[in-house]
């Protein structure tokens, strides 16, 4: 497969939250095309079986494979935690996921203390994240925390609402008095509540943003192949859905931080 430097990006998830990834991307690489397809006929995936959510990651692969594409981001923890060998195996271009660059970085930084992962629950019971800073780090205590009332909060647009200060205040509290030395934020969603998630723990305590390392990931894997886009007309932005195109294109301004001029839904005519 012959891949072009000015074909796009392609990121999916099976919402709003993998927006936040997008976003972390346009800042690093500001000229790249970039294709969004949230599945939201599906959302959400922290709950669904593993053979589903690999079964649903072919489709969205497929889908954007058709869309001109020279990389695909998978901007779900959950994906990554069950779906991510088997995916790598079955498609020949780079794929780039927002969990092993985040080990990486953890092992960059060599914690010596606690970490505490935040996610859904799909991804918590996956134990990956577990299983692989353990592999990297043996001596390393890990404190692993499902989180999905948040998730669904954030996508129904809670998103500056009091009632997420509560709840994230409430559910992290016996945290208070532990020291913690890094927390992971394991949900595409929770970095639009970092600073809320902050106030529950020191100012030593690094808050990782796997969004931000998985950007850092792709320039790094589209330098190392000759594909980043040096082309100076302006980048496209394209938006899909699986359903639900109104709440997408409501909500999803708030995650990305600019409206969104136009969401398609799968199959509709470009």
């Amino acid at each position: 497969m012959e891949l072009s430097s000015e074909s796009s990006i392609g990121i999916f998830d099976s919402g709003l939250g993998g927006l936040t990834v997008m976003k972390a991307i346009q800042q690093l690489l500001p000229g790249e095309n970039l294709v969004y397809l949230g599945d939201t006929a599906h959302f959400p995936y922290g709950s669904k079986n593993p053979n589903l959510i690999l079964e649903y990651s072919i489709q969205n692969i497929s889908f954007l494979l058709q869309q001109n594409i020279k990389a695909i981001v998978l901007a779900c923890h959950t994906v990554c935690s069950y779906a991510w060998d088997a995916l790598q195996k079955r498609f020949d271009l780079p794929l780039i996921g927002v969990q092993l660059p985040t080990i990486e970085e953890v092992v960059r930084r060599s914690p010596k203390g606690k970490i505490v992962i935040l996610g859904t629950k799909g991804t918590i019971l996956s134990k990956r994240y577990t299983l692989l800073l353990k592999q990297r780090l043996p001596s390393v205590e890990i404190l692993s925390i499902p989180f999905q009332i948040l998730v669904h909060l954030l996508e129904e647009g809670y998103i500056e609402h009091s009632l997420i200060s509560s709840i994230i205040a409430e559910h992290l509290s016996h945290l208070k008095d532990v020291e913690i030395d890094m927390v992971i934020l394991g949900c595409t969603h929770f970095p639009l509540v970092e600073r809320e998630i902050r106030n529950c723990f020191t100012n030593a305590t690094h808050i990782l943003d796997p969004g931000v390392l998985c950007a850092e990931a792709i320039k790094k894997e589209l330098i190392q192949k000759n594909l980043l886009n040096f082309t100076t007309s302006t980048p496209l932005r394209r938006f899909f859905v699986s359903e639900d195109r109104e709440q997408f294109h409501l909500l999803g301004g708030r995650f990305l931080g600019y409206p969104i001029e136009e969401v398609r839904v799968m199959g509709s005519p470009l």
